[in-house]
């Protein structure tokens, strides 16, 4: 279980050394990862416990708003991610105008005053922090010498033939490579929803569908896709339509509709967990709904069989 801290402040609570791993984390990628794993390792040898320390919302929202990225992962789904690499506790620092003010050097001694004993920090080699960016691993280290902490700076981790980072993986989803999102994520891209109330039509046309307001900000192309959704603990294989629903709706604002194969329970308000398999067919307008009900049912016929190719 994730223990979830919100201030500084409350890293007092964690009784002997912390060590702490500080980034953004947005995708939680193979370059963020290298981070964590290396915390881990010390803070296993020193007997100490690790605290991630990132921050809500992504600082570039603050800091440059117009220009902001989509975000890979919302933090609830961040949440969720960082527990299955074996996190036990989470500093979810709340970023805003104030706090982007404060010098990189107050931000350490705040850091290293709050905790018991701080052991030592760990972030990615090139991570800048503090007022105009003033902070670096440098600075970490000068001051670790005075505070009696340790400073790593992590090096960045190569893909095929660049450094992995959250705009490539942006890129591969918005082109919907999910092969090459997975490259660099190390894992495969799913979007995490809440299951909302819809209009209900796929239901009255047999078809069933969980109406997800997507959590994630970057999302694939448009279209029809083979999917695995993830209900509470078990995964099921479904069909998903991401889209503006042309046949029926004209809707300007993008609904993704979930069809989970054999399955019947009532979803609303719950989380789902959905991964994109294969994309099988563009979006499009239909003559009516006899027309659209008949294109599902082969949607679900080919969906099943990539599936089941897939498995």
């Amino acid at each position: 279980m994730l223990t979830l801290l919100h201030t500084i402040a409350e890293l007092a609570s964690i009784e002997g050394p912390v060590v702490l791993a500080i980034g953004v984390f947005d995708g939680v990628h193979l370059g963020h990862q290298a981070v964590i794993r290396q915390a881990q390792a010390r803070a296993a040898r020193q007997g100490a416990t690790l605290v991630l320390m990132t921050f809500d919302p992504h600082p570039m929202r603050v800091l440059r708003p117009g220009s902001a990225p989509k975000l890979l992962c919302a933090t609830e789904h961040q949440v969720i991610i960082l527990e299955r690499l074996g996190l036990t506790h989470l500093l979810l620092c709340r970023f805003d105008e104030a706090f982007a003010q404060t010098a990189a050097e107050a931000f350490v001694h705040q850091l290293a005053a709050s905790c018991r004993v701080l052991d030592s920090i760990f972030v990615g080699e090139t991570w800048r922090f503090g007022a105009r960016r003033g902070g670096d691993i440098h600075l970490l280290q000068n001051m670790g010498a005075e505070l009696r902490f340790e400073a790593f700076g992590v090096s960045p981790v190569m893909g095929t033939d660049q450094v992995i980072s959250s705009t490539l993986i942006r890129q591969a989803v918005e082109r919907g490579d999910f092969a090459a999102a997975r490259e660099l994520l190390g894992r495969d891209y799913t979007v995490l929803g809440t299951v909302i109330e819809g209009r209900k039509l796929a239901r009255q046309m047999g078809f069933p569908t969980a109406n997800l307001d997507v959590h994630n900000e970057q999302l694939p192309p448009a279209g029809v896709y083979a999917v695995r959704a993830l209900i509470g603990e078990a995964w099921h294989n479904g069909v998903a339509n991401l889209g503006h629903r042309p046949t029926v709706a004209e809707a300007d604002a993008l609904s993704f509709e979930v069809h989970v194969f054999d399955f019947e329970a009532d979803l609303y308000g719950q989380l789902v967990e959905v991964r994109f398999e294969k994309h099988l067919r563009e979006e499009r307008k239909f003559s009516g709904l006899d027309e659209l009900k008949d294109q599902i049912a082969l949607d679900c016929d080919e969906a099943r069989r990539v599936l089941m190719e897939n498995r």
